[in-house]
């Protein structure tokens, strides 16, 4: 139970109130910050829950009409759809009007990182993530084969050295070519008349074939120790340093390329987090409000060394005309709030029930955030004044125009100007995809921001026509008619909608983190289909992400593409059901392994530890990025064969019990870790697991928080009684 203090008519949890007291609100210029509060809470509380019970009727009707139209037949579905507005009728043409757009949004293109602001250290590693070394990149992961006596070994291994300097000095020549010659021969850098000059090791003198690459530079003209590049937007640098145990190998001197790598930064409070009570929102709001104001900092023991980690400062460099100047440090940072759904106990309201946690966000992060506007500060997010805020899970136009008009009235209740804060859109929601249009249009004059995130998206696929029959096996979704039109209309409808030079258009995880040579490979594509940015699940993948900004110019890209629009809607509509199956029993039980193995991999870490994002190894050991969004499509396709036979309860249960053991001995050098098995009724964690998928119809559009939450809280209680 917690402990509460009353303020006006809320009753506020005693650990939240006194970091609001003590660490938020005196420097705030914020007064009588709790009854205003309380206004707020008791003005937007029965709009939320008329939301949530629109979802509730809509679903409700859906499911209705699956089973009374066993025969699907399209267009009588589009009908009823309309009908039920569930499709709404499209707005006008528009543009937005977004304003004090900071550029790492507006103009530059690149990696993208999100990370559990709960986690200081991972916070602070993706704050600094804006910049990162190129040869530790390649030369630690296998974006450099380990063939022909290249492993990575425990010391440093010279054949390795040398494919990741030639991989290098490749990009040098693709990126920046020279009028003669190639960056493998080059002797000396040196700076003549504002331009680069080349000593080639036949004695021959090169520039740069492209003289305006050339934006800077540290040490002097003649004997630079760092050449600033830029191309396409996006910076690099040469470092030279012929003293170094690289540098001093190398014919040139160069020891690194750095390159700038996660241009922005998710931070989270949402699917990567796992906050129950006032206490744990107290762990996520504390580290977001070192964050804005730059006192953050993490110490962690590294062999026998502690090492004290803490925010960047800006890069300094000597412009070609002599004066200096400065680059960002850090990348620029987002925070992305909870949705709609959940309540905390962190608040109570006047009638003695949790409130929304989309409100308490909205108004705790804005706060902090509020920091950042101060002059004169060292360590600045925005530039331009604004605070930028990723709303996830939004269904349709009308839950977007409620978050829109949330922030306005925090602003009121702040004191900031109209539209300081920004929204990010996630396109991660079917109702949204269909109306993205209508949804962008209700937060035209703030949105800074639109992605598609395909796993969320897919839990609410299956979730929304649970009804409709058996849904394809989980690989097949991505090549599935819905998938590829939503992933193309996303960006259509956001050129259309003028986002190009104002806002940026995204899309989704790369969630493989330790193979990063299909990375490498594949993700280039997003670019290629028009987004400017894209997430990776760690800083080495931002800076080997960055390279295909490199490759592809995202502005030319976008205006080639500004030409066509699509909406996606008939394509959209296409539910991925199968109206009959042919797999065998072995490919169900393979199917079912792989699906019930990962929701326990994931489950057993969050009910247990409080993890709420992790890398976690799956039937085959490959790791995988794990959070919300896989834990919702993996539990909901499982919970759909189930519902339609294609599995049977005590096939599921084995399957679990059997999967408990697998995931039980993959952690069992976690000292921390807690076994499911053979006691699978005491463990709450495997409980949660069964529940996601035996209840999942049931779950409000397939979410997985409200039982992950419950669970949580009893593991919680169940550690402090035993330590008490």
């Amino acid at each position: 139970m917690e402990d509460y203090v009353t303020c006006g008519e809320l009753k506020v949890a005693r650990v939240f109130y006194d970091f609001m007291n003590s660490e938020v609100l005196p420097q705030s210029g914020v007064y009588n910050f709790w009854d205003k509060f309380a206004g707020l809470i008791k003005e937007f509380t029965p709009d939320n829950k008329a939301l949530l019970n629109k979802r509730t009727q809509l679903q409700s009707s859906l499911n209705k009409w699956h089973r009374e139209n066993t025969h699907f037949h399209a267009q009588k579905y589009q009908a009823f759809l309309k009908e039920i507005n569930y499709l709404e009728d499209e707005v006008e043409d528009f543009v937005i009007s977004t304003e004090n757009v900071d550029d790492e949004i507006a103009v530059q293109a690149g990696p993208q990182l999100v990370v559990p602001v709960n986690n200081a250290r991972y916070a602070i590693n993706a704050a600094n993530a804006r910049w990162g070394s190129l040869y530790d990149a390649l030369y630690g992961t296998d974006a450099i084969s380990e063939e022909d006596d290249c492993e990575k070994g425990q010391s440093y291994n010279p054949k390795r050295g040398e494919k990741v300097i030639a991989y290098s000095k490749q990009f040098l020549d693709d990126t920046i070519p020279l009028t003669k010659g190639s960056h493998k021969e080059v002797t000396h850098y040196h700076i003549v008349g504002n331009k680069l000059q080349a000593q080639l090791a036949d004695g021959d003198t090169a520039q740069l074939l492209d003289p305006l690459k050339l934006a800077g530079y540290n040490g002097t003209p003649e004997d630079p120790s760092v050449l600033l590049m830029k191309n396409n937007n996006l910076h690099f640098e040469i470092v030279v340093d012929r003293q170094h145990p690289i540098g001093k190998n190398d014919k040139a001197g160069v020891k690194d390329l750095v390159m700038e790598s996660a241009v922005t930064t998710i931070m989270d409070c949402e699917d990567s987090v796992a906050a129950v009570d006032a206490e744990d929102k107290v762990g996520v709001y504390r580290n977001w409000l070192g964050l804005m104001t730059g006192d953050v900092e993490t110490t962690f023991s590294k062999g026998e060394t502690t090492v004290v980690r803490s925010l960047h400062k800006d890069r300094m460099y000597t412009s070609l005309t002599g004066s200096s100047f400065s680059l960002r440090g850090r990348s620029l940072l987002f925070i992305r709030n909870v949705g709609h759904l959940m309540t905390t106990n962190a608040v109570l309201d006047h009638n003695g029930e949790e409130i929304f946690e989309g409100i308490l966000d909205g108004v705790v992060t804005s706060l902090i955030a509020k920091r950042d506007l101060e002059a004169g500060r060292d360590f600045t997010n925005s530039t331009r004044g604004s605070i930028y805020i990723v709303k996830p899970k939004m269904h349709g136009s009308q839950e977007a125009a409620f978050a829109n008009k949330l922030f306005d009235r925090i602003e009121d209740l702040l004191g900031l100007e109209r539209h300081t804060i920004k929204i990010g859109v996630m396109d991660e929601e079917r109702r949204t995809s269909l109306n993205l249009k209508n949804c962008i249009y209700q937060v035209k004059d703030r949105i800074a921001f639109v992605n598609t995130g395909f796993l969320d998206r897919t839990g609410d696929e299956i979730h929304t026509s649970m009804e409709a029959g058996v849904m394809c096996r989980k690989n097949d979704m991505k090549s599935t008619n819905w998938l590829n039109a939503y992933e193309r209309a996303n960006v259509s409808r956001g050129l259309e909608a003028g986002f190009q030079g104002k806002a940026q258009i995204g899309k989704g995880m790369w969630a493989m983190p330790d193979m990063m040579a299909d990375m490498l490979s594949q993700k280039i594509a997003h670019l290629q289909a028009g987004a400017n940015t894209a997430w990776v699940p760690s800083p080495t993948a931002a800076t080997l992400h960055a390279l295909h900004y490199h490759q592809a110019d995202v502005r030319k890209i976008q205006n080639e593409l500004r030409e066509e629009t699509f909406s996606g809607r008939n394509n959209m509509l296409d539910i991925p059901f199968v109206e009959t199956f042919s797999w065998s029993e072995e490919e169900i039980q393979q199917e079912l392994d792989n699906n019930i193995q990962g929701i326990l991999g994931y489950v057993v870490r969050w009910v247990n530890q409080g993890i709420g994002c992790s890398k976690v190894p799956d039937i085959n050991n490959i790791g995988l990025m794990e959070d919300r969004a896989t834990l919702r499509i993996s539990s909901q396709h499982v919970a759909n064969w189930l519902h339609h036979g294609v599995c049977t309860k005590n096939q599921v249960t084995e399957t679990l019990e059997r999967m408990a053991k697998v995931v039980d001995e993959q952690n069992a050098e976690d000292s921390q870790y807690q076994p499911m098995s053979p006691q699978f009724h005491r463990s709450i964690a495997f409980q949660a697991a069964a529940e996601l998928i035996f209840e999942g119809s049931q779950q409000p559009n397939g979410y997985t928080e409200p039982i992950l939450h419950r669970r949580r809280l009893e593991a919680k209680a169940l550690a402090k009684n035993l330590v008490n």
